[in-house]
């Protein structure tokens, strides 16, 4: 390919970072698009033209088109911004619970968002930390101005695929207050959130795939062993790839990321597929509000997750995995790469797997903030180094995925699940809960609850039990939003709905990704679902009419609604809410645009919002 490069030349640390992240390719590895922005923005922190010109060149990607890409994602930035940025959460699960109250301290303190030139700080969505709210998210480019010309110092610091530890220096903080995020900009080390504390039940001896959280070392293989980890993978191997298919089949095991396809019609596709190279991708970017299970099942038990994929890739035949973890997930990301490394110096991936004669091995690639990239197909464009935009289907992934190969995707908890199922059995694992919707099930529980956290709980439970684990039902309770922002608001009339995919089909609900957050009489149920639709307007890619406009349409209206100034009163408004939803919900691509407006529908058929 001739390329027309721009006339900008990368500086010295620019030119380190991105050569440490990408090797020696010697033609055109789109795929390593992610990789070499983010060691740019772990570098100097933004990606400036003569680094966006450099990338190009090392990949033989056009510069058009790898600006797409770096425009795309809300994690990276192609104009100067100060080199340490806090993102503050003020999505549902924050804004309520001290979010909005910090967003006006650092602004105080700090000026508006984005103003500084060292330090900033900016508004974001959901940061997967609701259950210890309010959030924050911290970028911090690693070396100083004075080592910019320095590139040792910049190469030893640079993000690669298989380094142990992801570059720049990223932290979470939660609960944060603006002293603790002047501190953390300022260079102070912080502690982030202990995935123990984000557990009411850790240590209870009725768990399963949280019975090792707050058990095992998270980095260190012989404590995953000592508490059985691998006898899965053994037995995987002794048993067959087919019997193994046929146990998740069997299982009737579902997708916990939210769309609940059945897992073991993905893998019998691929595995009976002809063709000789396949993948096995681990959506591992949990970005819908509300929603944190997967960051605690990696942060605490990572050593699963490489096993379970493990088990998955030599089941369906792929030779090659590929773990997207969440941009703002620096420790859950820090915790995969130290097990990746682990297992691989330990012979349990790589070109021998256990001396099976079998091979599999894992890469792990950093999101960049794009919640579209939750939706398969976007999630395997972003792989592929192009725009997180969903593609059409058919084909589905598991005839045309990843780099156009038949392609398993699912998401963290659903992979955990495997390793029970291969040890105990298909039907035992069927025996628990009803119908499709059977073993256990990990829901998030934050707002007004006594204790917030993860809870894993059979499938079937009544909502009401599983407010009851976490101190009680809240008092004063009005709502609840079940599923996420894609989800639906359920009242406390319907707490005896057992939570199955069945039973909350009944009441026009959803399990979702397993978010439960409760919200109090004093909520303005108004500014949240305007805070709702401003999410999926920011967050869709654009790419349909239908959500492109919608997302933008419910949004002013829910604002016009929330300042008090409708156009033609409040019923005219309400309606222009239904008839946008129903355009959005029948036509969109994906997802994102089809259930944009669910929670919104759900509110104003409760009446939620008055007038309604």
């Amino acid at each position: 390919m001739d390329l027309v490069l721009l006339p900008d030349a990368a500086t010295e640390a620019e030119r380190a970072a991105v050569d440490a992240a990408v090797g020696s390719p010697g033609h055109e590895r789109r795929d390593l698009l992610l990789p070499a922005f983010h060691a740019v923005m772990d570098a100097v922190g933004w990606i400036s033209r003569g680094a966006l010109s450099y990338v190009c060149d090392r990949l033989h990607v056009p510069p058009a088109e790898a600006y797409g890409v770096a425009t795309f994602y809300a994690l990276f930035s192609v104009t100067p911004r100060a080199p340490r940025t806090a993102h503050v959460c003020d999505d549902v699960g924050c804004a309520a619970f001290g979010g909005e109250d910090l967003c006006a301290a650092l602004e105080e303190r700090l000026g508006p968002p984005g103003s500084g030139e060292e330090v900033t700080w900016t508004r974001s969505p959901c940061l997967g930390l609701c259950e210890r709210a309010p959030a924050v998210f911290l970028q911090r480019a690693s070396p100083s101005a004075e080592d910019e010309g320095n590139p040792e110092a910049t190469r030893a610091l640079a993000s690669s695929p298989h380094d142990d530890a992801p570059g720049g220096d990223h932290a979470q903080i939660a609960p944060a207050t603006a002293d603790t995020v002047l501190r953390a900009l300022d260079g102070e080390d912080v502690d982030g959130p202990d995935p123990v504390v984000s557990t009411p039940q850790a240590g209870g001896p009725d768990l399963e795939l949280l019975s090792r959280v707050g058990v095992v070392d998270p980095g260190d293989l012989d404590s995953y062993r000592a508490a059985g980890g691998y006898a899965g993978l053994r037995r995987a191997l002794a048993v067959g790839s087919a019997r193994v298919v046929d146990e998740i089949t069997v299982a009737s095991l579902t997708g916990r990321g939210g769309a609940a396809f059945p897992t073991g019609t993905k893998w019998a596709a691929v595995a009976g597929s002809p063709e000789p190279e396949k993948y096995l991708v681990c959506n591992a970017d949990e970005s819908e509000p509300g929603t944190f299970k997967d960051r605690v099942l990696m942060e605490a038990d990572p050593f699963a997750l490489v096993e379970a994929m493990t088990v998955a890739g030599i089941a369906v035949g792929a030779r090659t995995g590929y773990l997207y973890v969440r941009g703002e997930y620096p420790a859950a990301e820090r915790a995969i790469l130290r097990a990746v490394a682990e297992a691989r110096r330990h012979g349990y991936l790589g070109d021998d797997v256990m001396g099976s004669g079998r091979a599999f091995d894992l890469e792990v690639r950093r999101g960049a903030g794009a919640y579209i990239c939750g939706e398969e197909t976007a999630l395997m464009n972003s792989l592929e180094g192009r725009r997180g935009e969903p593609r059409a289907k058919p084909p589905f992934p598991t005839v045309a995925g990843l780099f156009g190969k038949p392609t398993v995707i699912n998401n963290v908890e659903t992979l955990v699940n495997v390793l029970r199922i291969v040890a105990e059995g298909g039907p035992a694992f069927a025996s628990i809960g009803s119908g499709r919707s059977t073993g256990t099930k990990l829901f998030c529980l934050s707002g007004v609850v006594a204790r917030p956290g993860v809870y894993e709980v059979p499938m079937g439970t009544t909502l009401r039990e599983l407010l009851e684990l976490a101190g009680g039902v809240p008092p004063d309770l009005r709502a609840i939003l079940l599923g996420g922002a894609a989800g639906s608001f359920v009242t406390p009339d319907q707490l005896d709905v057992p939570l199955t995919l069945e039973g909350t089909r009944e009441i026009g609900a959803t399990l979702g990704s397993g978010v439960v957050l409760c919200f109090d009489s004093t909520t303005d149920f108004a500014a949240v679902l305007r805070r709702i639709a401003g999410f999926f307007r920011d967050e869709s890619c654009g790419q349909c009419v239908p959500c492109r406009v919608g997302t933008v349409r419910q949004e002013e209206a829910l604002a016009r609604i929330v300042r008090g100034r409708e156009i033609g009163g409040r019923t005219i408004e309400l309606q222009l809410l239904r008839d946008v939803d129903r355009v959005m919900t029948d036509a969109s691509i994906c997802g994102l645009g089809q259930t944009a407006a669910s929670a919104v529908r759900s509110a104003l058929a409760l009446g939620l919002i008055g007038g309604s």
